[in-house]
This record gives structure tokens, C-alpha cells and sequence, in this order.
């Protein structure tokens, strides 16, 4: 019986096992790796904003030029086809020349039937002038017989009635010269200027310029080498002057436009290094430099009373602002791609001074992201 409760006790007390050791958090690793990385993207995010800003929004601009006629009329022939080529010069539509040629020709009569007055005008002035001549003489010979009449009054030779007589026609004879001197004014002034050209000719000949000139713009040409497209002409239809008629885009006028934020903008100057890749061209990386940097944006605040109105707010955060860098693709027009067209998309990695080693990480990200550019 004691062996029994002895080994009845002794398995009661038996010695516990040793415990095990306690594990750490298991997501604690995790977390600190999280939290590394998250430093390192921002750190990146900051130094990348810095020496090598960058965005996937920037896009193809160009000269855009909406072609009108100067002149109204009928469109009579098209010669261009929507979004063809077409060089400096070329024709791209004609209107309707027949009233225009008309106008010419009503202008070149009346510039002969100017013409044909100066010249009756000039005959008449030679007449005016031979009238002043005649009354200037008239009025010497009368004034000669005044001073004998004057010495023979004095005399008492000479009645007073004579004398009045004689004086009366002195004065007839200066009204007659002041008479021809005038009509010679008013010839001399309808012809023209002496040394100058006529008015009433050169009014004529603006005329028939202006009148040549309408008939040349029925011819609507290429301003330069590019491209026309929204081509919205028909034979027969009508335009008016100024109305816009077809877009026309020119190939040297192209550049790249990237809108980054003001932060982005601290260490980029004119001439920086940019590296660019085309939606139109995947796989590829061209190179340009930046030429401008802009000089502002219209945030489209509006006014009432002629005082600005604030917009009201709706974000927690102040959205940043975009400022435009122009950049042009080095190696001009050769150097584009064949299907970039404006409006398209690039992407790009501008190289600011002191870059370093952040530039050629950056360099190696915008590799990757040009063969993941024909993915999407």
C-alpha cells in the first residue's frame, strides 16, 4: 500500500517541462520593410523631383493655323485632299475670280478716265494762266493812264469827273487780276500740287491695286510646308472673308510641351538635357533640350462688381500648379517620329545640372517604362 501512494505521489509532483521561448511578432519584419521602403520612395520621390523631374503628360504641340480666304466667293476647285502634305506655296483652294477680274477691269477705266481730266485739267490751267497774264497787263496800262490823269487834275487840265473815271477803272483792273489769280489757284489745286502726283490719278491707282490685289487672293496657297487637315470645302460652296476654311499645320513649328509642378521647376534652366519617349514610337528614347521655361497661367478667376471673386474651396490640399516647359527634339525634323502627331503623348526626364546619380536612375527607370510603353 505505501509502495502504491508513493508512486501515486511521485507522479503527482513530477517535474514541469522547461517552457519554450517566446517568438517575436511575426508582422514586425514585414512592417519595418514596409516602412523602409516607403522612406525610400519618398526619398526618391523628392530627390527625382529635384535633379531629374519628370512626367508622362506631356504632348506634341505645333504651329496651328486656321486658312481662310481674304475674299469672299464661291469655291470653283479644291486641290489638296484632307491630311495630305503639301509644300510652301502650293494651291490648296481657288474661288471664284470672274467679279474680281471684273472689278480690275472697272478700275483701269477709271483710272483712263482720270487721267483724261488731268489732262483737260492741265488745258485749262494754261488758260487761267494766260488770263492772269492778261489782267496783269490791263491793269499796268490802266494804271499808267491813272497818273497821267492824276498830273493832269492837278494841273486843272483833267476834270474831277475824269479822274474819278480813271480811278474806277484801276480798281476794275486790280478785281480783274485778283479774279484770274484766284481761278489759277482753284486749276492748280484740282490738278495737283505742283512736283506731286494728281489726287483724283493716285486715288485711281490705289483703287486698281486693291482691285489686282483682291483678284490675286482668289488663289489660296500654303503659307509654308505642312500638313492640312479638317478639310471642310466643297465645289460650290460659298466662304466669306475670313471664315475658317481647312487647319493647316506646320512641320517646322513642332516642339514638346510638359506641364510640371513649380517644385519640379527649382534646379531646370533653358538648355537642360531631356530624354522623351513617344507613345507613337515604343521602345525608343530621343533626346531634346529644354528651350523655354513659361512665364505664367491663367487660373481663370472671374470678377464681379470689377472685384475678383475667390473660388470657393472643395480640397483638403491646395492642388499644385503646372507651369509649361517648351522642349524641342534635337535633330529638328528628320529627328521625329513618322506617326508622332500633335496632341500626342510623351513621356519625359528632364537632366538638370547635378543630377548625378539620380539622373542615370532615372535614365534606367524611363528604359523600362519605354518597353512597357507598347503594352499600353
Amino acid at each position: 500500500m505505501t509502495d502504491i501512494t508513493s508512486d501515486v505521489t511521485e507522479e503527482i509532483v513530477a517535474p514541469e517541462p522547461p517552457e519554450e521561448p517566446r517568438r517575436g511578432n511575426p508582422a514586425k519584419p514585414f512592417a519595418i520593410a514596409i516602412l523602409i521602403v516607403t522612406v525610400l520612395i519618398a526619398g526618391w520621390y523628392a530627390a527625382s523631383d529635384r535633379y531629374a523631374p519628370s512626367t508622362s503628360r506631356a504632348v506634341v504641340s505645333a504651329n496651328v493655323v486656321q486658312i481662310a480666304s481674304r475674299v469672299p466667293g464661291r469655291v470653283t476647285d479644291i486641290m489638296v485632299r484632307d491630311n495630305e502634305i503639301v509644300p510652301s506655296g502650293s494651291v490648296l483652294f481657288q474661288i471664284d475670280e470672274r467679279p474680281f477680274a471684273i472689278a480690275v477691269e472697272r478700275a483701269r477705266v477709271q483710272l483712263e478716265q482720270a487721267a483724261q481730266t488731268l489732262d483737260a485739267s492741265s488745258a485749262q490751267l494754261t488758260a487761267t494762266y494766260a488770263q492772269v497774264a492778261q489782267a496783269r497787263a490791263a491793269l499796268e496800262n490802266v494804271r499808267s493812264e491813272n497818273a497821267r490823269a492824276e498830273v493832269l487834275a492837278e494841273r486843272g487840265i483833267l476834270a474831277e469827273a475824269g479822274l474819278d473815271t480813271s480811278r474806277t477803272q484801276v480798281a476794275n483792273a486790280e478785281a480783274g487780276l485778283a479774279a484770274a489769280e484766284a481761278q489759277a489757284d482753284s486749276s492748280e489745286r484740282s490738278l495737283g500740287v505742283v512736283g506731286s502726283e494728281n489726287p483724283s490719278v493716285r486715288a485711281a491707282q490705289l483703287a486698281l491695286e486693291q482691285a489686282e490685289f483682291d483678284l490675286l487672293s482668289t488663289t489660296v496657297t500654303a503659307p509654308r510646308r505642312g500638313v492640312v487637315t479638317n478639310l471642310r470645302l466643297a465645289p460650290g460652296q460659298f466662304v466669306g472673308a475670313g471664315q475658317p476654311a481647312l487647319t493647316f499645320i506646320e512641320d517646322e513649328g513642332v516642339w514638346i510641351t510638359a506641364d510640371l509642378r513649380e517644385n519640379q521647376l527649382v534646379e531646370v534652366d533653358a538648355g537642360d538635357r531631356v530624354t522623351m519617349i513617344f507613345d507613337a514610337a515604343p521602345g525608343q528614347i530621343f533626346e531634346g533640350t529644354v528651350e523655354s521655361l513659361g512665364w505664367g497661367i491663367n487660373l481663370g478667376r472671374s470678377e464681379a462688381g470689377g472685384l475678383p471673386v475667390n473660388a470657393p474651396s472643395t480640397q483638403w490640399f491646395e492642388p499644385a500648379r503646372r507651369m509649361p516647359v517648351r522642349i524641342e527634339l534635337d535633330g529638328g525634323m528628320d529627328a521625329w517620329p513618322r506617326k508622332a502627331r500633335v496632341g500626342g503623348n510623351v513621356s519625359i526626364v528632364v537632366h538638370s545640372t547635378g543630377g548625378g546619380i539620380v539622373s542615370t536612375l532615372a535614365s534606367g527607370l524611363q528604359r523600362v517604362q519605354s518597353w512597357l510603353t507598347a503594352l499600353y
